[in-house]
């Protein structure tokens, strides 16, 4: 693995690591919220995806080593367009797209307003960014958070813009049926911050080709992976090497 920068034209330094496997087809893996491209469940996630495909994992801007200001999915899709740019530039002959909560997000509504990858999976994706539950003081929720996430010293390094909360976003809701290319929707059953609902919505809208996997027992995002990695995996894999 090698970290690399990518100075978009829009003026964020994006970081990222890239997985160089040997591959023809990369997966750009994109966290949620408050996650990084070095978080533990991640760095993990990459590496066995890595036996599959080449990996890009940025960190989102806001976060990490990335510049700016995290606007909570209001600007995040120019640069998610440059992690696509950058991967196609390396001449990889497919792209696919795994987003995590506000990443899930992302990967639905940059498959619904861009062109240019091939099959996209969305994890804990909420229906709207308004309708989120949030309910973080489930027992669920800070077991996992904090005896299985917790990184004190990447979370200090997140930095939300001011008016992120408040921006005008795009509800995934609103354009999923501009989603062209075959789309895994993800959630976990005891899902305290984005309720499976919220994903299973858009999987119905959706007319591209589509499929809900639900996951029972297992809570947020990245959870699914941590709790059940080994299944979490093989439904990825199953559905981008079909």
């Amino acid at each position: 693995m090698k970290e690399e920068l990518l100075q978009t034209e829009h003026g964020v330094r994006i970081a990222l690591n890239h997985y160089e496997t040997g591959h023809k087809e990369v997966l750009v893996i994109l966290p949620g919220w408050f996650m990084t491209k070095d978080s533990k469940s991640f760095t993990d996630m990459a590496e066995a995806f890595a036996e599959s495909f080449d990996v890009i994992l940025p960190d989102a801007r806001g976060h990490g080593k990335t510049s700016g200001a995290y606007t909570f999915t209001a600007e995040e899709l120019l640069d998610v367009d440059a992690v696509v740019n950058f991967a196609r530039n390396k001449g990889y002959e497919k792209i696919y797209l795994l987003g995590f909560s506000l990443g899930g997000a992302l990967v639905v509504n940059y498959a619904a307003n861009y062109k240019g990858v091939d099959k996209v999976i969305a994890v804990s994706a909420p229906y709207s960014f308004e309708k989120i539950e949030n309910q973080m003081w489930r027992p669920e929720a800070w077991f996992m958070t904090v005896f299985r996430k917790m990184n004190l010293k990447q979370w200090f390094s997140i930095r939300p813009h001011p008016k992120g909360l408040t921006a005008p976003k795009i509800a995934p809701i609103d354009v999923v049926e501009k989603v062209e290319v075959p789309t895994l929707f993800i959630a976990g059953e005891k899902d305290p911050t984005v309720h499976a609902w919220h994903t299973e919505a858009l999987c119905e809208k959706a007319i591209c080709e589509k499929r809900f996997e639900l996951f029972e027992k297992c809570c947020h995002a990245e959870d699914l992976f941590l709790q059940q990695r080994e299944r979490f995996i093989n439904v990825c894999k199953d559905w981008l090497l079909k």
